[in-house]
């Protein structure tokens, strides 16, 4: 574990120092040309977070990482206009840039329910122009809660009430961007992750909150960095 970690904190301070003032087309090159493959299942690995990324074996050439890093910054600025959602930049399994988006529970559900408010479909249909504009960008979609209990339930319980939930609320964003005539290939896989991956303590009630969400992840399909590969040749 000590040598995992030596090597991640390199491969970190690696990233740190070309990730300045860079964007994401930059950083698309040094991240192919430097490891990016095994610096993204490292940190994704220690983070204790799902890693999501195209199965490609190898590592992405420099050229291909920044064709796929031009893309990547034409679909966070259009999802950066999605009403109620928090947009970030995420690295996927091969070290590609991907777009994060992230909806509280908050918006897209009363307290408990997996149906969608009237809101929540504004916000989702909006993401789903976003996603259907970028059609060559897989989609990953997963669930969250807070780790408080239910009524009536042990701790045991509550949580595979709340991993439940996780997954019907995953579950009702995707069924709702199909409705809207989003891809069904486009969308890779649909998970319920219950109280796992707290983003913030949930020893307080914004701690709790923050943690109810549901994440959405746009990342290079195996097409996008097929047709990057040979527009880099």
């Amino acid at each position: 574990m000590k040598s995992l970690k030596t090597i991640c904190i390199a491969l970190c301070a690696a990233l740190v120092l070309v990730g300045c003032n860079m964007n994401n087309t930059a950083k698309g090159t040094a991240i192919g040309a430097g490891g990016g493959a095994a610096l993204g299942a490292i940190v994704g690995a220690l983070a204790g977070n799902t890693v999501i990324g195209a199965a490609v074996g190898t590592a992405v050439g420099a050229g291909a990482g920044a064709i796929i890093g031009h893309k990547m910054d034409k679909a966070k600025k259009e999802a950066e206009a999605i009403q109620n959602a928090q947009v970030e930049e995420v690295k996927d399994a091969n070290g590609l840039d991907a777009v994060k988006v992230t909806f509280a529970s908050g918006i897209l559900f009363d307290t408990g329910k997996d149906k969608l408010s009237n809101e929540a479909k504004t916000s989702l249909q909006q993401l789903a122009g976003v996603l259907k504009g970028n059609s060559d960008c897989d989609v990953a979609i997963q669930g969250y809660t807070d780790n408080q209990g239910w009524k009536n339930s042990t701790a045991e319980q509550s949580a595979q009430k709340n991993q439940a939930l996780s997954l019907d609320r995953a579950t009702a964003v995707s069924s709702y961007l199909l409705a809207l005539s989003v891809p069904a290939t486009q969308i890779k896989s649909v998970e319920g992750f219950g109280e796992a991956n707290p983003v913030a303590s949930n020893a307080t009630k914004d701690g709790q909150a923050q943690n109810r969400r549901v994440e959405v992840y746009m990342y290079a399909s195996q097409k996008m960095i097929q047709e990057a590969e040979q527009a880099a040749q």
